[in-house]
């Protein structure tokens, strides 16, 4: 089920056992949002409690949520990185009585609303445990949005509070945000106050009120790196350590972003399209689509000299054979040399 259909499913009738599954931030505070918002403001205190598994025995939520709700309709019981419904190791010494969780999954209280929280793209659907909220529980979809499912959200949410951002402005903002919806939602109450006096949301305004990512700023250090332009590289790297970032984590998102342009590059040449080129390498479709833009027109030895470069570079860097802060600076002057 999608978050819309949730919100409007609240308001018919409330179901016993939900579960919200996956990355997307943005969507999993939307429906967390609207779920506590059923509950008056002067009942949530009794009514109203989360849990995080890292740290709390599910007993303990279970206690919670098998009591009838204090002085008010129904009690509301959140459970927050339920990672026991995954594969990965337990993280925490803290122990958790799955099988009560199992029959409660398969036998909820009418009178309580339990919320799982899970942050994961997928959950193990061979545990019993799993199989149980599965089969008994409301499952609400917060996987990623694609640029164009992002872009409608955004303005779907702007357009509820009356106000409207240009196709220049939209594009400025999935660039800025890398077309990431949860980072563009960060944005909104920003963008809402600028435009409250009637401004016009477009790229200008964009450009001045949301900051690059790093991601961002990256990809335009790659590109005055391969346009052998020194003076632009040196000056947004210097800008990027004055902002307190390693050297090292920049040569290595450096390194990531040309073995990308390399990858894309290889793949289009075999015949991939973009689509199938984010899916093989499992890179957000976004990256892949500037990545398809830039790497088209390159030159595929220069686009290996400056990966191989970069790599020395890194590994130069890791066995302290040259100052950390110096060795993107030799490595720029050296590839703007090359032929």
């Amino acid at each position: 089920m999608q978050i819309t259909e949730f919100l409007k499913q609240l308001k018919q009738q409330l179901p016993p056992l939900v579960l919200i599954l996956g990355e997307e931030e943005a969507v999993r505070t939307q429906a967390l949002a609207a779920v506590k918002a059923l509950i008056p403001e002067e009942e949530a205190t009794m009514n109203f409690a989360t849990y995080d598994m890292r740290q709390t025995p599910v007993a303990v939520a279970l206690d919670d949520a098998t009591s009838p709700p204090f002085f008010g309709d129904h009690r509301e019981v959140v459970i927050q990185n339920p990672y026991f419904l995954t594969g990965e190791n337990k993280p925490t010494k803290v122990e958790h009585d799955l099988e009560a969780l199992t029959a409660y999954f398969k036998a909820p209280v009418e009178s309580t609303l339990m919320v799982l929280v899970a942050p994961y793209p997928k959950l193990d659907e061979r545990k019993r445990l799993t199989k149980a909220l599965k089969q008994n529980a409301l499952v609400v979809e917060a996987k990623p949005l694609d640029e164009r499912q992002a872009k409608q959200a955004v303005q779907v949410a702007l357009r509820k509070q009356g106000l409207t951002v240009t196709p220049d402005g939209l594009e400025a903002l999935a660039q800025r945000a890398n077309a990431d919806y949860s980072v563009m939602m960060a944005q909104l109450p920003k963008l809402t106050l600028y435009a409250a006096n009637g401004a016009a949301l477009d790229a200008a305004a964009i450009a001045a009120l949301v900051p690059k990512q790093l991601t961002d700023r990256v990809f335009d250090l790659v590109n005055a790196v391969l346009a052998k332009d020194v003076t632009a590289a040196l000056s947004i790297y210097r800008d990027l350590l004055l902002q307190k970032e390693e050297p090292i984590r920049l040569n290595s998102l450096l390194v990531g972003q040309f073995r990308l342009l390399l990858q894309v590059q290889i793949l289009a040449k075999k015949g991939y399209s973009q689509g199938s080129v984010a899916s093989t390498l499992k890179v957000h479709p976004y990256r892949v689509k500037l990545a398809w833009r830039q790497s088209g027109h390159l030159d595929g030895q220069a686009l290996r000299h400056a990966y191989v470069g970069l790599v020395a570079t890194e590994a130069d860097m890791k066995m302290g054979r040259v100052d950390k802060a110096l060795a993107f600076e030799l490595f720029v002057l050296q590839y703007a040399r090359t032929a």
